[in-house]
């Protein structure tokens, strides 16, 4: 894999030209940067893609805090480390802005990745396509990362209602109990599908329901034909990921602006 092509393309097909994620939504260009602005503060509101200067930088990231802020909505400047201008961190941070941990980007094309990778004895996968498997995606939510599962639950009902197609999310249950759920975003024209949330209750890590739940998804991803799978790691899941196959690009920082 040539690294510098695939974070091009990355740019390209999933920032540059990105999409809204419901019908409600709406991606719009303001001058170098391109921002996603939902209807509610519930929904994903933020900036995903910018192509300043020293020069313009604070003047762009006024922009946006003075429209976010309009709308009454919190949001959230999503830093690449690749992106310019090189002190972009530091200056949105004394715009108000609060840098969330660092994660790292990483890239695998599917038909190189380790898929062998199986669920420990007494748990199975149960596909989400309703509320009640929403629901319990977002127990789940609440025991990995804690109890702020409203917002997901939302973005979630509204994806599964208008766009179906473009998401996979399975829940991993031992006994009827949920311990696991991760899901799969599969934004159409574009060669990448993105795995999120990755989230298991801590008496389960371990077991390797994360690998399986990485590998569930990279089937699915092949059997629709998309090349790359992309995941925003953080420190604990990067080195699983590295051994079955994906290769760190980039660094990614949320910088979140609370109106």
């Amino acid at each position: 894999m040539d690294h510098a092509t695939v974070l091009a393309r990355y740019d390209r097909e999933l920032r540059e030209r990105a999409r809204p994620d419901s019908p409600a939504a709406r991606v719009e260009r303001a001058g170098d940067v391109i921002r996603h602005v939902g209807s509610t503060a519930q929904d994903w509101n933020g900036v995903l893609w910018s192509a300043l200067d020293a020069d313009g930088a604070d003047a762009a990231i006024a922009e946006q805090v003075a429209h976010f802020s309009a709308l009454g909505h919190p949001f959230e400047w999503k830093l690449y480390g690749h992106d310019r201008p090189a002190d972009l961190g530091r200056r949105l941070t004394a715009a108000g802005f609060t840098a969330e941990p660092e994660e790292t980007l990483m890239v695998a094309e599917v038909t190189g990745l380790t898929l062998d990778a199986a669920l420990p004895e007494g748990v199975r996968l149960h596909t989400v396509t309703d509320e009640a498997g929403v629901d319990l995606m977002v127990a789940v939510h609440d025991k990995a990362f804690g109890p702020d599962g409203g917002a997901l639950r939302h973005r979630l009902l509204a994806q599964l209602t208008t766009a179906p197609d473009t998401l996979v999310a399975v829940v991993a249950l031992a006994g009827g109990e949920p311990v696991s759920a991760a899901r799969m975003e599969m934004p159409p024209d574009t060669g990448f599908a993105g795995l999120w949330g990755g989230g298991t209750a801590e008496q389960w890590r371990g077991r390797g329901i994360y690998r399986a739940l990485v590998a569930h998804r990279a089937r699915i991803a092949a059997d629709r034909g998309y090349r790359y799978l992309h995941v925003d790691a953080g420190s604990e899941s990067r080195p699983i990921l590295e051994r079955l196959g994906f290769v760190p690009l980039t660094t990614t920082t949320p910088y979140v602006y609370e109106p």
